[in-house]
């Protein structure tokens, strides 16, 4: 790994990356707004944000200067890849001032039968970043190590065909990723409080995400309203 990307990646050691997202229809979904929340993150604490869409990422860079991990949610049909899916996703959220890019790295088939591993290639040859790796299983995150991933995503765990059975957070991946696999190892998904966050580095995760549970206000008040209203 260069040693650009290693000093990056050393920032978020054993610390908190606060994921900065909102539903598209939700009145958050706005660059200032999604950047504002960012800027609480870091004003409290926190070493990094995850980022969606390229226009909030722009927002974002121009208020902090703490690692910004960037993806591009895409729905294409033919394909379930709904994260960073395709190489040019990626040059424009690196343009947009993104300093990790997250890819889905699942073993699905790619819209425009792009490869993952030439992705990888791609992302770090030509955009000169460094490439998280969002997995859902163990042969996945082995798949994307070989591939040159520079750090290990459990983000996917529950959420693909393969793992909709399994509930994150992924405790199991992520162990299975620290014992057999010599690449930081991010928890992310399903971390519901404090305590599940410092379980994922009791576990050996290198840093962890936390979305919902501390941005997600749309989720959140739709879950407790479910509670409150139940019969």
């Amino acid at each position: 790994m260069p040693s650009d990307f290693l000093n990056l990646i050393k920032l978020l050691r054993n610390g908190l990356i606060v994921s900065c997202q909102a539903p598209v229809d939700s009145p958050l979904h706005e660059p200032e707004i999604i950047a504002a929340i960012a800027q609480a993150a870091v004003n409290n604490g926190a070493v990094g944000v995850r980022i969606d869409t390229p226009n909030h990422i722009i927002a974002v860079r121009e208020r902090l200067q703490v690692p910004i991990i960037g993806l591009w949610k895409q729905l294409i049909a033919g394909s379930d890849v709904y994260i960073t899916p395709q190489f040019h996703h990626a040059a424009a959220i690196a343009k947009a001032g993104a300093d990790i890019i997250a890819i889905d790295a699942t073993t699905r088939n790619r819209p425009g039968d792009e490869k993952m591993a030439d992705i990888i290639a791609q992302i770090h040859q030509e955009l000169g970043k460094p490439v998280m790796a969002d997995v859902d299983t163990i042969e996945a995150a082995k798949v994307a190590a070989n591939a040159g991933a520079d750090i290990i995503g459990t983000t996917l765990y529950g959420y693909t065909a393969a793992t909709k059975h399994l509930s994150p957070p992924g405790w199991e991946l992520l162990t299975q990723i620290v014992q057999h696999l010599d690449i930081p190892a991010i928890c992310e998904g399903g971390i519901s409080s404090p305590q599940v966050a410092r379980k994922s580095l009791d576990l050996g995760a290198y840093a962890v995400v936390v979305g919902t549970a501390i941005t997600g206000i749309d989720l959140q008040v739709k879950a407790y309203k479910s509670v409150l209203n139940a019969e």
